[in-house]
């Protein structure tokens, strides 16, 4: 019976003293990069624990919590949402958080994550109840920002930090995604007709343009054409003036030289002359005053 006894104490020193050692060694921590481990003395809060090598006291400090200080992204999963003009849609999304503050991570909020996750739909639904269904797909950088900043009002006593929040997908029902599809193309056919509605109108303007231009060209070109002639007629009556003036001025001038004027009555009597000899030797008939004949008469009455 004694012996019994005997080995009973030495086991149960043996497990007393095997589990001082546990203690021991369970108050050595090695904390990681990126980490935070929080203690408690007595059920108290007592320290944060970053990284490194850390001792605690055993049978009085105890790891409570460890929480990772990475950033860390969370899927909001799918929910129903009404827009402004009574649409039911389908939308789910992702958001990025950190901790930032590991006490308050811990005792601030039973589940940071899952608090994050309620606030970052019930916000949604929110943003998306002000909006019609257009512009829910139009408007996701607005709603967006707005769940951010919900969640970074609530992140503040949380100790969480909110990055970003992204939605993945805005999901309508079948019955609109066809009326969607049907508007889209038809949007699309018009948008066809517009542009080739434009191209013709183009076409016609450009057209017209050319054969106004073509018009105004032939115009100046006449116009030009006649300015030229007009040019030349004036060029050539100036320039016969100028012969006849300088004929009369040299006329003048023989005229006054002696014999000048018996040259000159020659010369005025050989032209008639010759004229009266191709009246002569055409077919067609002429008849000339008596009066003509006498060219002397003539001359004399001219003054040569």
């Amino acid at each position: 019976m004694g012996k019994i006894l005997d080995i009973f104490t030495i086991v149960v020193w043996g497990i007393f003293i095997i589990y001082l050692v546990y203690k021991f060694i369970q108050s050595i921590r090695m904390v990681p990069t990126k980490r935070a481990y929080i203690v408690e003395r007595l059920g108290k809060y007592t320290a944060t624990l970053g990284p490194g090598f850390h001792a605690l006291i055993p049978f009085l400090d105890k790891v409570v919590f460890i929480r990772d200080l990475k950033e860390e992204t969370m899927d909001v999963p799918p929910q129903e949402c009404f827009t402004r003009d009574n649409v039911k849609v389908e939308v789910d999304g992702v958001t990025y958080i950190s901790v930032m503050d590991p006490v308050k991570a811990c005792y601030g909020i039973t589940n940071y994550r899952m608090g994050a996750i309620q606030l970052a739909q019930t916000t949604t639904r929110s943003a998306i109840g002000t909006l019609d269904l257009d512009q829910t797909f139009e408007e996701r950088d607005t709603i967006n920002l707005k769940v951010v900043e919900a969640l970074s009002d609530a992140g503040e006593s949380w100790g969480i930090r909110v990055h970003r929040f992204e939605i993945k997908n805005i999901t309508p029902p079948t019955s609109v995604q066809d009326s969607m599809e049907k508007q889209v193309n038809a949007e699309r056919e018009r948008r066809a007709i517009v542009a080739r509605s434009e191209g013709d109108k183009q076409s016609k303007i450009n057209k017209s343009d050319g054969l106004k231009m073509e018009l105004i060209n032939k115009a100046k070109g006449e116009m030009q054409k006649r300015i030229n002639e007009a040019e030349g007629k004036a060029q050539e009556i100036e320039a016969i003036a100028e012969a006849t003036a300088e004929s009369i001025k040299k006329m003048a001038t023989v005229i006054s030289l002696p014999g000048g004027k018996e040259a000159i009555r020659l010369q005025l009597s050989e032209n008639f002359i010759h004229s009266l000899d191709e009246m002569a030797t055409n077919d067609t008939e002429v008849i000339l005053p008596a009066d003509m004949l006498n060219v002397k008469e003539m001359l004399h009455n001219i003054g040569l």
